[in-house]
């Protein structure tokens, strides 16, 4: 077992302590500033209500989970990349454009996906 030491332990907890502080951070901003971040908390939430409500399988609230987590974590790559783009580049530039395209097409594909897995989960309960 490797042993660090009292004092690099601390460092060690608090560099995590304080990279967890931030990552939370993220998430408050993204809430309090991205609507499209806001729109697919709600939507996860009514996911979450309706595998509850249908009483889904283990296997497919995991399925969901994921998916949402996918979704969330995407939707938040996108903005991150736009923002870092707006950063290098305020004027029109072709490269800028390819970035956010791709970023927002990256998010449109796991819109898509989420959607056909509420689908394959839900439609079942819905009409079976």
């Amino acid at each position: 077992m490797l042993y660090l030491g009292r004092g690099r332990m601390r460092e060690t907890f608090r560099k995590h302590q304080i990279s967890f502080k931030t990552a939370i951070g993220g998430i408050q901003w993204a809430i309090q500033t991205q609507p499209n971040f806001r729109v697919h908390l709600v939507l996860s939430a009514l996911a979450l209500a309706g595998a509850w409500w249908f009483s889904v399988t283990r296997t497919e609230l995991l399925i969901l989970v994921f998916t949402i987590i996918l979704g969330l974590s995407a939707e938040m790559i996108n903005t991150a990349l736009e923002s870092m783009t707006d950063l290098i580049t305020r004027e029109w530039r072709q490269e800028a454009k390819i970035a956010k395209d791709v970023s927002a097409g990256m998010m449109l594909i796991t819109a898509f996906g989420a959607l056909i897995v509420a689908a394959v989960i839900f439609l079942p309960y819905i009409f079976g």
